[in-house]
């Protein structure tokens, strides 16, 4: 603390990057105690501060977060979940089950989901050749894939996206975390193995 010579008090300058540190500490600690995904514009009223500075200390964060709790961002909303490789002992403690593994539709209906999204029963029948039904209704019960509203177009179809649970079952931190995968066009044939798939352990592999 400083007084010029017209006897104002000056406050010192805390540099940038321990700013950018304290909040991402702030964001941590509010996201610790929340129930579930926040919404990002609510972080930006609470802390009064822009949506940019707000993503900046959310990556910021992401890439900190190394131990056993990471950070989820997904659209306009972020959360705290534990580390994906600990999910066997974590499942222990809270007395759950392992999930079943998906099927080999269901991995390939999520792929072309995860990658296109929002995309429309039609979109996924085009990529796949087959009938989507059963895979998309099985992705809907285990909240891997959301409806996202109708399609502005002739009979006004259903589009579908992923959501938090996309990323927890592949240990994701965002979309920007999936491989590289040029899905075909209409028309063409899938490749075997389109799509991601999760090892006996649980780990995620590329396609």
């Amino acid at each position: 603390m400083r007084f010029t010579s017209s006897g104002c008090m000056t406050l010192p300058t805390v540099p940038h990057e321990r700013v950018e540190v304290g909040l991402a500490s702030v964001l941590e600690s509010i996201l610790l105690v929340a129930a579930g995904p926040v919404d990002i514009s609510l972080l930006c009223t609470t802390l009064a501060i822009s949506r940019s500075d707000v993503d900046e200390a959310l990556e910021n964060l992401q890439q900190t977060l190394d131990g056993g709790i990471r950070l989820q961002v997904h659209g306009s909303e972020a959360q705290l979940v534990s580390a994906p490789e600990n999910g066997d002992m974590v499942r222990r403690f809270l007395g759950s089950e392992k999930p079943a593994p998906l099927s080999r539709s269901a991995l390939e209906t999520l792929a072309v989901v995860a990658y296109r999204q929002p995309a429309t029963r039609a979109d996924i029948e085009a990529v796949r050749g087959v009938s989507s039904d059963r895979a998309v209704q099985t992705l809907l019960a285990r909240n891997l894939i959301e409806e996202r509203g109708h399609r502005q177009t002739p009979g006004r179809p259903l589009q579908y996206g992923t959501g938090f649970a996309f990323l927890e079952y592949f240990g994701l931190g965002s979309l920007a975390d999936l491989p590289p995968l040029d899905l075909p066009e209409a028309g063409e044939t899938a490749p075997v193995g389109i799509g991601l798939r999760v090892s006996s352990t649980g780990d995620r592999e590329n396609p």
